[in-house]
């Protein structure tokens, strides 16, 4: 049975189907290092074939996540190529809010156990060592992947952008050319530029009605809002004045292969960057903002909905984890227990935390 809820309106180094329609408004950004990344992150010169920019991917109607995986979240559930045909290994998560996510570290507990936060990437593995900055980091790696934009080289996306309407930006931010030919400073001046812009209010906006109207939540959205406290804060964190809903750690909650992705090697996440089987199968845990608009879910877009996503974090039985180590314990998530009409008040809240586009 389908259920749609759309919402309107470091080596490593550790430091310690429903259509969405929004009208369009003026980009909020506020500098030129934000104005740059814009530009940057909506050009899709910078891809193989000219047709494919960050914002394909990563696009406002899917809460920046991707727009046609949203559409279609039964049968897409990767982002295709620039060359129409490749397809990437795991779902596009969103990039908002992406910048509050700290550099790679991990905590030792007192059972001698370690736990991993931060980082970017659904395996962690732009852990922020090169750059001080994780989302920096990320930003650099779509145009290079061969199955995603697919350019040449790092000079080729650079040779583009001094070719570009908006390379004066480039100068006023910089304060210098590109070189000739372009050096890694420019490179990692790129990755910067389009980390600025993911941090702006353009893509970072804290404007959902959890944030602008929550005295006006309906009675379904305040009982799901109290289970959400009572049954997944301690993973999805509000205990901040405008809540990320994530530790930015990892688990492995036993989300089952996707046939989708046809039949490969299980996908073992953290696990291989960090060189510790103990970690195999984690996967970083998302920010819930926009939840309700960047469907499919996990990171293999195994549940097409939201309601198939909650639903299976409430009861996981006749499923068969990806990777059966390493799992989280069953009452936090897969048996909890809850009623089918809590499960739709929780999806009921999640859909508050949508902003508006």
């Amino acid at each position: 049975m389908r259920k749609f809820f759309v919402t309107t309106g470091l080596g490593i180094a550790f430091i310690s189907g429903a259509t969405m329609l929004v009208a369009a408004q003026k980009p909020d950004v506020n500098n030129t290092m934000e104005r740059l990344g814009m530009h940057i992150y909506k050009d899709k010169n910078i891809s193989q074939y000219g047709n494919q920019s960050c914002q394909t991917c990563h696009h406002p109607l899917a809460g920046f996540a991707d727009r046609s995986n949203f559409l279609h979240p039964y049968d897409m559930v990767v982002s295709v190529g620039s060359d129409g045909e490749s397809l990437g290994g795991r779902n596009a998560p969103s990039s908002a809010y992406a910048g509050y996510s700290p550099a790679l570290y991990s905590v030792t507990n007192d059972d001698g156990s370690v736990d991993y936060f931060g980082g970017m990437f659904w395996d962690g593995r732009a852990t922020g060592a090169i750059l001080g900055d994780p989302l920096a980091e990320q930003a650099q790696g779509p145009p290079l992947n061969p199955v995603e934009m697919a350019m040449e080289s790092s000079e080729a996306v650079l040779e583009v952008i001094r070719d570009s309407s908006y390379y004066s930006l480039w100068v006023q931010t910089f304060g210098q050319n590109i070189a000739t030919p372009p050096t890694e400073d420019d490179w990692n001046n790129f990755a910067r530029a389009v980390a600025a812009y993911e941090r702006s209010e353009d893509v970072t906006k804290f404007t959902s009605k959890f944030d602008l109207a929550h005295e006006k939540f309906t009675e379904q959205e305040q009982v799901g809002e109290d289970l959400f406290e009572n049954h997944c804060a301690s993973c999805h964190a509000t205990t901040t004045t405008k809540p990320l809903f994530t530790t930015y750690g990892y688990a492995n909650i036993g989300v089952p292969a996707n046939p989708l992705l046809g039949s490969q090697p299980p996908d073992l996440g953290l696990g291989p960057i960090v060189n510790d089987p103990t970690q195999d199968g984690k996967f970083k845990i998302p920010t819930l903002r926009n939840i309700a608009v960047s469907a499919p879910y996990s990171h293999n877009g195994s549940f097409p909905t939201l309601y198939d996503m909650v639903s299976f974090i409430n009861n996981s039985s006749g499923f068969t984890p990806e990777v059966t180590d390493n799992l989280v314990d069953g009452v936090i998530v897969g048996d909890i227990g809850l009623t089918e009409e809590q499960v739709e008040a929780l999806v009921a809240f999640l859909q508050t935390l949508t902003d508006d586009y």
